[in-house]
C-alpha cells in the first residue's frame, strides 16, 4: 500500500511507531535469532528476511504474502519460509498488532497470526497389541526319589 493512499492519521502516527520498530536493534537481533534457530545462517538470506519484514511493517507487503516472498526472494523452502514468517509474526508483528490491523484493514489472530499454519503430518498411532501368553517355561527340577 503506497504511503500516498494512506489516511494522514495512519501515515503519521502508526508509521512513526512502525519505523521505530524497524530501526530497533532488538528487531534485527530477533530476526537473526529466528533465522539461526531455523538453520538460516547465510548473511544475504538473513538480510533479505529482515528487509521483507520491514516491508510488512511499512505497509508495502501484506503479512499474508511474507512466506511466499521469503520463498522467492530469500530462496527458502516453502516450509521454512512459513515457519520463519510464523515466528516473525509472533515475536515482531504481534506486539504492534493493532497498528498492523489498522494499516492493512485486516484482523490478526493473537497467537497464530495471519500466516497460515503449516499442517503437521499426523503420525498414525500404533494400537497396542494384547500380550501373548507366556510360553516360556523353566524346567522344574524333580526331587530325587529313593
Amino acid at each position: 500500500m503506497p504511503k500516498e493512499n494512506m489516511p494522514e492519521k495512519i501515515s503519521n502516527e502508526i508509521l512513526k511507531e512502525l519505523v521505530k520498530l524497524i530501526e530497533s536493534e532488538d528487531t534485527a537481533l530477533e530476526i537473526t535469532r529466528i533465522c539461526f534457530e531455523n538453520g538460516v545462517k547465510e548473511e544475504e538470506k538473513i538480510r533479505e528476511i529482515g528487509y521483507q519484514t520491514g516491508r510488512v511493517l511499512l505497509g508495502d507487503l501484506s503479512p499474508e504474502e511474507l512466506p511466499k516472498i521469503l520463498t522467492e526472494k530469500a530462496k527458502l523452502s516453502s516450509f521454512l519460509a512459513e515457519k520463519i514468517a510464523r515466528e516473525i509474526n509472533e515475536s515482531i508483528f504481534n506486539p504492534v498488532k493493532a497498528n498492523l490491523e489498522e494499516l492493512y484493514k485486516i484482523e490478526i489472530a493473537p497467537s497464530a497470526g495471519v500466516v497460515p499454519s503449516v499442517p503437521k503430518t499426523a503420525i498414525p498411532e500404533e494400537k497396542p497389541t494384547p500380550p501373548k501368553a507366556d510360553i516360556y517355561r523353566e524346567p522344574v527340577e524333580q526331587p530325587e526319589t529313593e
